[in-house]
């Protein structure tokens, strides 16, 4: 990664310290990233940091917060009706998430599946975090299974709750072993299986 700004969502020094470490800590972690690289790398003097941030831990915290902020819009609108089956859209949100991690690029990375591991045991602040952000992802694909077998396009016998809930730890998990076997099988595997799940 070059010394190149990114462009930031609201062009403030904060957002632009979040948006750069972003970057940097998907492809690193958290702890092997020092405050230095990170501000070094965002154009930003060291006393801007603790303006905005008390330390790492708090600056983590809400690192995690704005992924989820992100992510979250980005979600609600693959899921809106935009004229095609629920069905399409949900599955066009799962083959969005398999093409992109599997693919090389850092920048689209899942910063869940990054820090999990790394951050719960040193920070309950940012686990908490991590807990609800991951509860919203899931409610907000409930609601678009439920839709679904409102509607009919998903068997009338399925628990809404607990079938989003078996796909979503699945494509986490799968995610996880695709980086550790650097092929798309995993999520392949993770595709197919949440077709058969919900009979799409």
């Amino acid at each position: 990664m070059g010394n190149e700004l990114p462009i930031t969502k609201f062009g403030d020094t904060r957002q632009q310290i979040l948006d750069t470490a972003k970057c940097i800590i998907l492809g690193k972690g958290f702890a092997a990233v020092g405050l230095n690289e990170i501000l070094s790398t965002a154009g930003v003097p060291k006393g801007s940091f603790y303006h905005y941030f008390k330390s790492k831990e708090q600056f983590g915290d809400a690192l995690l917060a704005d992924y989820f902020e992100d992510y979250l819009r980005q979600l609600e609108d693959t899921l809106k009706d935009n004229g095609n089956s629920i069905s399409s859209r949900l599955l066009g949100f799962f083959q969005f998430w398999l093409d992109t991690q599997s693919s090389d690029a850092t920048t689209d990375k899942c910063l869940v599946v990054k820090l999990s591991a790394e951050v719960t045991d040193l920070s309950e602040a940012m686990r908490i975090t991590l807990k609800n952000g991951t509860d919203r992802v899931i409610a907000c694909l409930t609601n678009c299974v439920q839709e679904g077998i409102s509607k009919g396009e998903f068997p009338a016998n399925l628990d809404a709750i607990t079938v989003t809930a078996e796909i979503y730890y699945m494509w986490i998990g799968a995610t996880l072993l695709t980086k550790v076997g650097r092929t798309r099988a995993a999520l392949e595997c993770a595709m197919n299986a949440t077709k058969v799940r919900l009979g799409a």
